[in-house]
């Protein structure tokens, strides 16, 4: 599977909890999350990542930068602290864009 969300989130197979929506961007609480708060920002049309938009010109980076920007904004009202993280290349499990905001420590058991 290269694209989780596309396959899984998008096509309604995977139910996911929504923090945000917007018609270009999905922001929900991660399926397995790896810190205590931790939420996933996506484009709904297929972006392969932040280096390659594919078919896609920049604005679709404003559009999710801007769900980020709000979700991260909550996130460090209500915990004093967030970081905001995507992945490229081999780092990258799913091949669609996709920005994690999170705060916590790691959760050592998933």
């Amino acid at each position: 599977m290269d694209d989780f969300y596309c396959e899984q989130v998008l096509s309604n197979k995977v139910s996911v909890d929504i923090v945000m929506e917007t018609s270009d961007v999905l922001a929900f609480h991660h399926t397995r999350a790896f810190w205590p708060v931790h939420i996933v920002v996506i484009p709904k049309a297929h972006v392969p990542s932040l280096t390659d938009l594919g078919e896609h010109d920049v604005s679709i980076v404003h559009k999710i930068m801007a769900v980020v920007t709000q979700v991260a904004q909550q996130v460090e009202a209500q915990h004093g602290a967030c970081r905001v993280l995507t992945n490229l290349g081999n780092y990258q499990d799913s091949k669609h864009l996709h920005f994690h905001v999170n705060y916590g420590e790691p959760i050592t058991t998933r």
